[in-house]
């Protein structure tokens, strides 16, 4: 097949591991006899320093024109101050783009891999058998919703409010992902939600059964946000599906990323009802290590086979990709895991470059089979 895909490297360490990403596409295609073409834009703050604003014109050109976009990261402490105007934050780049092009929902899958067991700060009974995928709704509520600053000195607003603003359809949208989602998988679902409290959330509980109606044979459940703060850590392995708004989401994903390990090791997808798709790990651009060959490919390349699963319909490769990362790991791993080795001398602690590599000499990507990429 033909794909045309942008790539938005962004700031920090995005340049480092959307290369990495784009080699395991190429490879990809390559392998299976696909045509994948790229276009590379600039975002957040690297086209503020450049165009002045956080999403130039031609970015969003170019990713009106692609099958999929792929982002590295956006933000650092160059571009941190709070009291600047919103066309020099590169988060705001971020989230014109999911404005733009409709990326309502967000999956951040979360699976323990058995070779990064040790990984995590948690005792190994409690996250045995955890492989979990957050779904945020990503355009609305408390990000998106009306906002205001007053005060003579808008640096020092003598108030300040935002509001967590939902329409039943945009909840609807969202939590049928969730239940389809659930089918492929172990057919449960836990809504997130602050009922008790706020009246956003009250209508968001109110479809979510509504919705769940449609998919009897999905087991559904309610779970106040604290509630669930706490049993991601004290027993995660009885999630399935987590559905949640855009704020709770945000929270609790960057919280379940401790079950895998390491932040560098986690994709996302954030989907729109065309297909369009933009993949991310979840990682951030960590500037404190951008340039240094120690950033973690893995949620990058993992972002990458979201890509082709998700919005070019490519799944025998996304597989192969998600196989080659967990073989790679049993071999090598980045500094941020080096302490999971175990003593076991087999493993190698290596650069960016060197993971990368090590991940695309993995047979699964370097076998052509008449059914395509690798023998999976």
């Amino acid at each position: 097949m033909k794909a045309h895909i942008a790539i938005l490297p962004g700031d920090g360490i995005g340049p480092e591991v959307t290369d990495a990403a784009r080699r395991v596409l190429e490879q990809v295609a390559t392998v299976a006899g696909h045509d994948f073409d790229f276009e590379t834009s600039a975002v957040g703050g690297e086209a503020i320093d450049r165009f002045d604003t956080p999403l130039p014109e031609a970015t969003v050109k170019s990713c009106t024109r692609a099958d999929a976009i792929l982002l590295g990261a956006v933000g650092g402490p160059r571009w941190s101050d709070p009291s600047a105007p919103e066309r020099r934050r590169p988060e705001a780049g971020l989230l014109e783009l999911r404005r733009t092009f409709g990326f309502f929902a967000n999956l951040r899958p979360v699976k323990v891999l058995p070779a990064l067991r040790d990984a995590t700060p948690l005792r190994p009974d409690r996250i045995d058998g955890v492989d979990l995928l957050i779904v945020r709704e990503l355009t609305g509520g408390l990000y998106f919703g009306p906002r205001r600053e007053e005060g003579e000195d808008p640096r020092q607003p003598k108030a300040a409010w935002d509001t967590m603003f939902y329409r039943e359809e945009e909840v609807e949208r969202v939590a049928r992902i969730a239940f389809e989602a659930a089918r492929g998988r172990r057919h449960k679902v836990a809504s997130i939600d602050k009922a008790n409290v706020l009246a956003s959330m009250r209508l968001w509980r109110r479809v979510v059964d509504r919705v769940a109606a449609d998919f009897p044979d999905v087991e559904h459940q309610h779970v106040l946000v604290d509630a669930a703060a706490m049993h991601l850590i004290t027993r995660p392995a009885d999630f399935d599906v987590v559905l949640a708004g855009n704020l709770f989401g945000d929270i609790l994903s960057d919280e379940a990323s401790v079950l895998a390990g390491s932040l560098g090791l986690l994709p996302s997808a954030s989907l729109s009802a065309t297909g369009k798709g933009l993949y991310e790990p979840v990682h951030g651009s960590a500037p404190d290590i951008a340039g240094q060959g120690a950033a973690n490919p893995v949620g990058a390349i993992l972002s990458a086979a979201m890509l082709l699963r998700h919005s070019l319909g490519l799944e025998q490769e996304a597989a192969a990709v998600e196989t080659a990362v967990e073989e790679a790991l049993g071999t090598a791993r980045t500094r941020d895991l080096a302490a999971v080795t175990n003593g076991d001398d087999r493993i190698r602690i290596v650069d960016t470059e060197a993971m990368t590599e090590e991940i695309l000499s993995q047979p699964s990507l370097g076998r052509r089979t008449t059914a395509g990429v690798g023998a999976v």
